[in-house]
């Protein structure tokens, strides 16, 4: 799996993933930035294999009007320390792998 990581997440929770979740990156190593469109991230993530990785609803309701891909992991968390994301996103690695190959489901939510 490889997931693009919003803007609204820290850069530095990509280098933190490189043991469980290999293939990351940040929106920022593509020059997408904050003022990037959501949908421009959309389509770049469909076009290119990548699961996205946000905090932000606007992916929540994409997923729902055009399904996958690409497919959204939503963080259902609030503000957290890159270190809380981290421990979120371990503890979910089984149910984040069984998403990646679950050819049903486009979002996943995660707290």
């Amino acid at each position: 799996m490889k997931l693009l990581i919003d803007n609204n997440i820290s850069y530095r929770v990509c280098s933190l993933l490189v043991k469980s979740i290999q293939g990351s990156k940040h929106v920022s190593d593509f020059q997408l930035d904050k003022n990037t469109e959501d949908s421009a991230i959309w389509n770049f993530a469909k076009n290119n294999g990548y699961t996205i990785l946000t905090k932000d609803n606007d992916f929540e309701t994409m997923s729902r009007l055009f399904s996958c891909p690409p497919k959204v992991i939503q963080l259902i968390c609030g503000n957290k320390k890159t270190s809380e994301l981290i421990k979120i996103l371990e503890k979910h690695a089984e149910a984040i792998k069984l998403f990646d190959s679950d050819n049903e489901n486009c979002l996943l939510y995660l707290q």
